[in-house]
């Protein structure tokens, strides 16, 4: 088998190249399909979708491993799960335990 030249070399490495990113996108939307039908299975309604989105979003920004710890160590806190009354519901902003808060009235 005779030696490729230089330029046979570079141009069979960027079809490859080409082939390879192909594949992945191929392989990529189909991971996500896959993903799209769990999703169905779980009871997103109970969110709204900015709510779906930012939770996705962030679990995948910070890597499942550290979202599933944060999210454990809120039930382990004693974090109650919200009812979902919409968009339009208002959220109670609860200061960090043992913090001396001078917004805080102190009644006698």
């Amino acid at each position: 088998m005779p030696k490729m030249t230089e330029r046979e070399r570079l141009a069979k490495i960027e079809a490859d190249q080409h082939n390879l990113a192909r594949e992945a996108e191929t392989v990529r939307r189909e991971l996500r399909a896959h993903y799209g039908k769990l999703a169905t299975e779980l009871p997103v309604e109970r969110l709204t979708e900015r709510e779906f989105r930012d939770v996705l979003s962030q679990a995948i920004r910070v890597g499942g491993g550290v979202a599933i710890a944060a999210l454990k160590g809120l039930t382990a806190q004693g974090v109650q799960a919200e009812p979902s009354a919409g968009s339009a519901r208002k959220r109670a902003v609860v200061p960090p335990a043992g913090g001396d808060d001078a917004s805080t009235a102190v009644h006698p």
